[in-house]
């Protein structure tokens, strides 16, 4: 369930009064956020205020890491819940990560946000429980000390993606867009980390959210596409003046996949 989300929103742990909104957002899943955005003296507030009853869609919670004051507590609240999953900051080891898994009885997903991390990646995503990686790219570039521009970070968006293929879990998640002046800049981020190859992105406002889930849906000119490549019969074939083979057909059936159209033309051998 988790491996198809393309655009969870977090929403504080500390703001329950916000969890039904975030819900209502449009978007395809919730974060209830208990690291990054609650303060240490409220931790344990938000821990008590979790909860999955507010929605039918998918609740994920982002735990405070290992080794903080919190962690403990944090995995035990998460075992007790119906959650789709937990969100892991500042994952670098593989075996924590699956450890964690069998605590909490929920899939993990890998936030990778440090040297280590992506050092690990490869690890991580293969070990137990972990079903996604996810990309802190701030933390990220904090750990490293270089700057938050998209040819810095090309190299390391790229990793999560081959990980996550050698691994054959769902393609990662990346991360957040920080500008909320201009919600048209989480979309124009989600299309370059579609172009990677990621499936999905971490939105941190509600206005994030449409914009995000348009930049990663086939658009109709991808599906037509689609649509007459399986059309045109196997082989080598002419398509728009372009050569098609098999690979192509391959990503073919992806795009419909991803537009819901499985009902389109047969694959081959379909």
């Amino acid at each position: 369930m988790v491996g198809h989300v393309r655009a969870p929103l977090f929403v504080p742990a500390n703001r329950p009064e916000r969890f039904a909104r975030a819900a209502a957002s449009g978007a395809d899943a919730v974060i209830l956020d208990l690291e990054d955005a609650v303060p240490p003296p409220d931790k344990d507030r938000a821990r008590g205020a979790l909860g999955t009853g507010f929605t039918d869609l998918p609740v994920l919670v982002r735990l405070n890491a290992a080794g903080t004051p919190w962690h403990g507590a944090d995995v035990a609240a998460a075992a007790g819940l119906a959650l789709a999953a937990v969100i892991l900051p500042k994952a670098e080891d593989p075996a924590l990560c699956a450890r964690l898994a069998d605590a909490t009885g929920k899939p993990v997903i890998a936030l990778i946000e440090s040297a280590r991390g992506i050092a690990n990646a490869r690890a991580i995503a293969a070990a137990g429980g972990v079903v996604r990686l996810a990309f802190g790219s701030v933390d990220f570039c904090a750990d490293l000390g270089c700057r938050h521009l998209r040819e810095v970070l090309l190299p390391v968006r790229l990793e999560l993606v081959l990980a996550s293929r050698l691994a054959g879990i769902a393609a990662p998640l990346d991360g957040v867009t920080v500008r909320l002046d201009d919600p048209l800049a989480a979309g124009d981020d989600a299309d370059h980390a579609r172009a990677l190859g990621m499936t999905g992105k971490l939105c941190i406002h509600p206005a994030q959210v449409d914009p995000v889930l348009r930049a990663f849906a086939p658009t109709p000119a991808e599906v037509d596409r689609a649509r007459r490549i399986l059309a045109a019969g196997e082989g080598a074939v002419r398509v728009d003046g372009e050569m098609v083979d098999e690979p192509v057909r391959i990503r073919a059936r992806a795009i419909l996949a991803q537009a819901g159209q499985a009902g389109g033309p047969p694959a081959e051998g379909g």
